[in-house]
């Protein structure tokens, strides 16, 4: 009989290396390019690392009563496409909490606010490239806000445009390979899974993030 070696716990874990410099050599308006020299293990040939220094990012599932889950439409320059995707933003506020991030962004991209709050994901965007980690919250409970106190959208924003969308449907169209967003995709999918327990497995809305690099 063939024996294997216990699996190892199905968690990542943090995992500290030297780093013998660290420089940034490009600053932008939204996110650096951070230049790192590290050694994988002491005495080893030291590697180089350059990758961008990100601040994070927040994004919302917003769910009605029915179940259906709401969409829109944004264009993003970088890809040259109209992208459907979930109300999202970056962390970039001094002194705000994940949460209050999230809340912020319903309200100015989606004219909404919400009374239950959970954790759907975490996940890293690029890990091999960006330090840029992304909480997904779903979020219930919806209101929308009064039209004389909704945020004024502009730029690319001022295009955005509105769906909401049966669940199932949304997970087919990113199965069927019409939906590219990385948020949305996460979002909708872990949606998904969740609906199976009521979504009893999920966290709490402000649940730490210690995976988050500046939230260590």
């Amino acid at each position: 009989m063939t024996t294997h070696a216990p699996r190892p716990h199905l968690e990542d874990a943090l995992s500290p290396r030297r780093v013998l410099a660290s420089e940034p050599v490009y600053r932008g308006r939204i996110w650096d390019v951070r230049s790192d020299t590290f050694e994988l293990a002491p005495g080893s040939e030291p590697l180089h690392r350059d990758f961008i220094d990100h601040p994070g990012a927040v994004a919302i599932l917003p769910m009605d009563q029915d179940g259906k889950v709401l969409l829109l439409r944004q264009y993003r320059h970088p890809v040259g496409m109209d992208l459907w995707e979930i109300p999202a933003g970056l962390l970039d506020v001094d002194g705000e909490s994940n949460l209050d991030a999230a809340a912020r962004e319903l309200a100015e991209e989606a004219d909404l606010v919400a009374s239950e709050w959970h954790v759907l994901a975490d996940f890293f965007n690029s890990p091999g490239s960006s330090s840029e980690a992304i909480r997904i919250y779903l979020a219930r409970g919806l209101a929308e806000i009064p039209h004389h106190e909704r945020h004024e959208r502009t730029h690319e924003e001022s295009e955005i445009v509105f769906a909401w969308v049966d669940l199932d449907e949304a997970v087919g169209a990113v199965l069927q390979g019409r939906l590219h967003n990385p948020s949305a995709v996460v979002g909708i999918l872990a949606a998904h899974a969740a609906r199976r327990s009521g979504f009893a497995e999920l966290r709490s809305g402000d649940a730490p993030w210690p995976a988050h690099p500046a939230q260590r």
